[in-house]
């Protein structure tokens, strides 16, 4: 039974009778939350658009499907526990307990985040960034990764991976909250922590067939896909950054307008870069470098003013954009870049927050107060910045490594892809569809292709699938 009623201005009143204590929700505040929420959704799919058009043709699919997966899995261990083990009130420093197992008790109450929304809203808003995280970092897989025991490694990793570190960030009780570190909307739980495990799985998945040489030298498939999944993750990071604020309030409007701002500058950041080399003016490359400006600017929106945000897109595409070069440097495989634009790009962000935080603008929201950066003097904060980047950097990449060998010793977890089934491409040995109905495929895997046979998923894990002729991609 909740205790809502309506005030005679009609605002929803909670009402506990166990300390005698009302709070007032506005109306106004839950509906921008419940819109940021849809608008994060949103980015989930966004990311999948992205992740597909970068690859080649047979692998499209594949990566759609597991940024829904990753809605799927992610949402019911949310419910199951996730919620509670990150945001119990009775958490411990490092992770939550199971007080709100199976969301029992999660209603009417104000929230941990914040006493302007109910618990039950907190909850699914935050239900979003677990999806999204994982999202992220399972796109790792592309080209050569099973696609079943992915389902059960985001459920794993979700639990001790990104729980703990939300909880840390996050929660009240956490280490880095009470230590005095500053992540508004997810550098360290969001984008180090999915960079970091996407740099894990490459690691653990090994390089792809034909790396280092012409035939993994190719152009992004279907630029369109990255076009339309960026201006997904623009659209919905509105709702990201700007509902982070918890509330329709002036911090929320002005981490809207810091989000563009860094995002256009890092677009044009990175084409600009892109160009000296090809002198051509690169969507790919204005794509990459509006996400990369996205996630720098992401744990300081809501302590930064507009003219940082500047400094944080030029940063941000800059040193993301030199970052893609670190797999041909240390010999790892990361085939989307997504350490390079996440892990990278989230420790850019947080170190530059330590920098440029103001307590005058997190005072927007008219409660908030904060130290505040180097701008305020407050010199000690770029240690708190990066105790918080190295402990999420740490426990992503050791624990993701941890897991992915436990299923590898697990009969059918394993999550490497055989190399048939990378020849042939993920679409068809792993899911038996494809994005376009086998348009080009024979030019793709080297050799004709029996389509009545493909449709029909006939194949056997036995039969040998033709080496393509040299020179052929």
């Amino acid at each position: 039974m909740v205790n809502l009623t309506y005030d005679e201005s009609g605002e929803l009143v909670y009402y506990d009778a166990s300390t005698d204590t009302t709070t007032v929700y506005n109306l106004g505040d839950i509906a921008f939350i419940i819109t940021a929420t849809a608008l994060v959704w949103l980015m989930i799919p966004g990311v999948g658009f992205f992740y597909s058009g970068l690859l080649r043709r047979k692998n499209a699919l594949s990566m759609i499907f597991t940024s829904l997966a990753s809605i799927a899995v992610v949402s019911f261990q949310w419910f199951f526990w996730g919620f509670s083990l990150a945001f119990a009130e009775n958490a411990s420093p490092f992770i939550g307990t199971l007080r709100y197992f199976g969301l029992k008790g999660v209603l009417d109450a104000p929230s941990i985040g914040s006493t302007r929304i109910p618990a039950l809203l907190f909850c699914i808003y935050q239900c979003m960034f677990a999806i999204i995280t994982a999202a992220l970092a399972v796109g790792a897989i592309a080209e050569r990764g099973k696609l079943g025991p992915i389902l059960v490694f985001i459920f794993i990793w979700t639990t001790i991976v990104y729980d703990p570190v939300a909880c840390w960030t996050w929660n009240a009780n956490g280490w880095s909250f009470t230590l005095g570190g500053l992540d508004f909307a997810g550098g360290t739980p969001v984008h180090i922590v999915s960079g970091t495990a996407a740099l894990a799985i490459s690691v653990y998945l090994g390089k792809r067939r034909g790396y280092g040489t012409e035939r993994l030298a190719y152009k992004p498939h279907n630029t369109t896909y990255v076009v339309i999944g960026t201006v997904f993750l623009w659209f919905g990071w509105f709702g990201f950054n700007g509902g982070s604020a918890l509330s329709a309030n002036l911090r929320a409007v002005q981490a809207c307008i810091v989000t563009n701002l860094a995002a256009s500058v890092g677009g044009l950041t990175w084409m600009l870069w892109d160009y000296r080399i090809e002198r051509k003016w690169s969507a790919v490359g204005f794509c990459s470098g509006a996400i990369s400006g996205l996630v720098a600017i992401t744990p300081a929106s809501g302590y930064v003013g507009s003219p940082a945000a500047v400094l944080f897109g030029v940063l941000g595409g800059t040193l993301c954009n030199f970052a893609t070069q670190l797999k041909f440097v240390l010999g790892y495989d990361d085939a989307l870049d997504i350490f390079a634009t996440h892990g990278v790009g989230g420790i850019v962000g947080n170190l530059l927050t330590a920098l440029f935080a103001q307590a005058s603008v997190a005072g927007f929201d008219g409660f908030t107060e904060i130290p505040g950066g180097w701008l305020d003097h407050n010199y000690i904060q770029l240690a708190y910045q990066i105790a918080d980047s190295v402990a999420g950097f740490a426990w992503s990449f050791g624990v993701t490594t941890i897991i992915l060998w436990v299923m590898h010793f697990i009969p059918g977890l394993r999550l490497r892809a055989s190399e048939d089934a990378e020849i042939l491409g993920i679409d068809d040995a792993e899911m038996g569809e494809f994005a376009y109905d086998y348009v080009g495929l024979e030019q793709e895997i080297g050799h004709s292709t029996d389509t009545s046979a493909a449709r029909s998923s006939v194949r056997t894990s036995n039969e040998k699938v033709p080496e393509p002729a040299p020179g052929q991609s």
